[in-house]
């Protein structure tokens, strides 16, 4: 007889343990909107600390970790990034980055690995001059996912990454890693995560997913860039759309507590 059944649908429908639901309970109280949520900044300086970046900042999900992250970078509207065709963040996150932040999707095919092709990332590269920059978008980011999903989970290497960052860097673009199951493709590749982010300028990572917290992801970054997020959830009106979509978090200690357990 059956006595216990393996959900295989996703990662995402694992539940607290009851560890983990008593650290919920006992961890610190108080209010990250003032600042003030100490267990909410243990997890952003471990997180920081685990993907060598210098500063972390938590978010409600890992769909808004990737917006915010994308919009930074994209600081003006008609911005353009390149990423891939069947990329989670163009596929599944709403369009996010299109209707809220007015930065152009510029598509390149997904191999079966995950990857997309070098000299296709250069041949999809825009600046604004020369004749026609007025008709075209400027590229400033790039974003990879690692695993990729729809690739059936492949995990994207540490020289191939590396290269991507080069390339961005060569042409004084962004590279942002959409890691939602970052800490998974480190177990698979036996690679530790900040030699998987090193070349990366954000990273967006999963609480929910393989670390099997109920929700919640934290975006990493430098501490410009962390600082430029946070201010541009106030110049962008992002605090606003955090708002009406979640709320202010009040007490994100209890989850913030959940992710670092």
């Amino acid at each position: 007889m059956v006595t216990k059944v393996v959900d295989l649908r996703s990662d995402t429908v694992t539940k607290p343990s009851e560890a983990m639901r008593a650290a919920m309970a006992a961890a610190e109280v108080d209010d990250d909107v003032l600042g003030a949520d100490p267990t909410a900044q243990r997890l952003e300086a471990e997180m920081a600390r685990v993907t060598g970046k210098e500063a972390a900042l938590f978010v409600p999900s890992g769909t808004m970790g990737n917006l915010v992250s994308v919009l930074t970078q994209c600081d003006t509207r008609g911005s353009e990034v390149i990423l891939g065709d069947s990329s989670h963040i163009h596929m599944c996150e709403n369009g996010g980055i299109s209707t809220i932040g007015g930065v152009h999707p510029r598509t390149v095919r997904n191999n079966p690995d995950g990857t997309m092709d070098i000299d296709m990332i250069v041949a999809a590269i825009r600046h604004h001059v020369g004749a026609g920059a007025l008709h075209y978008p400027t590229t400033r980011l790039i974003c990879l996912e690692n695993t990729h999903g729809r690739s059936g989970g492949k995990c994207l290497s540490v020289e191939y990454i590396d290269k991507v960052g080069q390339v961005a860097q060569s042409h004084g673009l962004k590279l942002h890693i959409d890691g939602a199951r970052i800490f998974n493709a480190s177990v698979a590749l036996g690679v530790p995560v900040d030699k998987l982010v090193r070349a990366a300028d954000s990273v967006s990572v999963c609480l929910s997913k393989g670390l099997g917290a109920p929700v919640g992801s934290v975006i990493v970054g430098s501490k410009a860039f962390i600082e430029k997020v946070t201010m541009d959830i106030l110049l962008l009106s992002l605090k606003l759309l955090k708002r009406t979509c979640n709320g202010d978090l009040k007490n994100t200690f209890r989850l913030g507590f959940l992710g670092r357990h």
